[in-house]
């Protein structure tokens, strides 16, 4: 995500990292590759030199503390400043015990609203709330459908009627039966938010339904027009929260997410993918602690804790801090952080882990090899899976013969255990140990 945006801050740092002094001439060459970078990820300018100016005075005029160098002063500076103007800290939706609390979903055409819907759905339900969804976009023809099939695959009552065209009756057909769920989640049509008909329509329901929290769904590649639409609906129902989608996608979501900031409606979610899983709450600290390669832990124990259990986490966590482990527990190892989404981007949230120069491969290994290596498993003695220094170029063979598999095959997991292993070595210690290895300059 945003990942031109997070190679040129980090490129940046990294000079002042490299500086054995830091004057005003180098602070303002700072500023302007702040400007340019912020200026290339479509940020609206008059907020890109408010945001430069506050900068450059805190770093010309405070004074570090005597603990910390000059140039991780001026990195936290950055950090801090970043992380104020995307909303400071992390704001949740806090979902009230009634039955039910309402969540009205607006947003444009083509936003991504009813498939956010499907993700917000799942991330209520694995948290023991019984959500069901209210379809009221009765003029969009596939919407009563698309959210259908949205809400059966992640288990949740869906109510739409096909066949009306007035959005407050279907809401009213169905009232008696949302007292039977914690939350229903409110799909709204979705046009232009300068459209006089839609700005009736979403004040008629607004006032209606009384939602408990108003979410606008907007996408990050809108760019800077997202201001002018996250403003016109907020005048409209006054919206409570912003879930912006399409992070995975674009290098210009800076518009959205400035845009949004500025409206005081905080973003409370970002969407980054299209599986119903690909949604993640937006944590400002944890998204500028990425962006600048420092990582976030917060974001990575959240989804460790939906892929894998507390006590295999334990497990497997005990064995990579000693650095000894064998074939089951890599196998083990790379298919919980595939449940946890694309390898290279879960090891983005690890603190300090873009710091190390990995090869393009290690690591990347996707689904389809996950079921050759289980079979590969499968044709090795428990003397070979304990110890996969006795593999020989015979046993490769033998036991690709047995998986129905080419050697290299074989050979591949071999490279990658390997790889691991020696990369185990590198981290080996105890996660003080390790992240004083691997902290970013600055990092708290």
């Amino acid at each position: 995500m945003l990942d031109k945006l997070s190679s040129s801050l980090k490129d940046t740092l990294k000079k002042i990292t490299r500086l054995v002094f830091i004057d005003e001439r180098a602070i303002n060459e700072l500023v302007k590759e702040l400007q340019r970078a912020l200026l290339q990820a479509d940020v609206n300018v008059q907020l890109v030199f408010n945001l430069t100016k506050k900068i450059k005075e805190r770093a010309l005029n405070e004074k570090p503390l005597k603990s910390i160098t000059q140039r991780e002063f001026i990195i936290n500076i950055v950090y801090e400043e970043l992380t104020n103007f995307l909303g400071k800290e992390k704001s949740e939706i806090i979902i009230e015990r009634k039955k039910p609390f309402k969540i009205m979903m607006v947003g444009l055409y083509g936003s991504g609203k009813t498939t956010t819907i499907g993700k917000l759905s799942k991330y209520y339900s694995k948290r023991n709330y019984k959500v069901a969804t209210l379809g009221l976009d009765v003029h969009r023809p596939a919407a009563p459908e698309q959210l259908e099939q949205l809400s059966e695959q992640v288990k949740v009552k869906c109510f739409t009627e096909k066949k009306e065209k007035n959005p407050l009756k279907v809401y009213k057909k169905f009232e008696s039966e949302y007292k039977n769920y914690d939350i229903l989640i409110i799909d709204t049509a979705g046009r232009d938010a300068l459209s006089s008909d839609l700005v009736k329509e979403i004040e008629l329901l607004n006032k209606e339904i009384n939602p408990d929290e108003k979410i606008l769904v907007i996408s990050a590649d809108i760019g800077q027009a997202a201001q002018a639409q996250a403003e016109q609906f907020h005048k409209s129902c006054n919206i409570s929260s912003v879930i912006v989608t399409k992070m995975d996608g674009t290098a210009k979501a800076g518009g959205a997410l400035s845009a949004c900031a500025v409206t005081g409606a905080k973003i409370k979610f970002i969407g980054i993918g299209e599986k119903v899983d690909a949604l993640e709450t937006f944590n400002p600290p944890g998204f500028v602690s990425r962006l600048l390669g420092m990582g976030d832990i917060e974001a990575l124990l959240e989804k460790a804790k939906e892929a894998i259990s507390e006590e295999q986490a334990k497990d497997l966590g005990n064995k990579f801090l000693k650095g000894e482990f064998n074939l089951i527990d890599l196998y083990e190892q790379m298919e919980a952080m595939s449940k946890m989404g694309p390898i290279s981007k879960v090891l983005e949230m690890v603190p300090g882990f873009s710091q190390i120069k990995l090869p393009k491969d290690a690591l990347q290994v996707q689904e389809g090899k996950l079921k050759k290596w289980r079979f590969i498993l499968d044709s090795l003695t428990k003397k070979e899976l304990e110890d996969p220094e006795l593999i020989d170029s015979s046993r490769i063979e033998r036991i690709a013969k047995g998986a129905g598999v080419p050697t290299s095959e074989v050979r591949d997991l071999l490279k990658q255990y390997k790889q691991a292993k020696k990369l185990m070595k590198m981290m080996k210690g105890s996660p003080d140990k390790m992240m004083k290895k691997f902290k970013f300059p600055g990092m708290k």
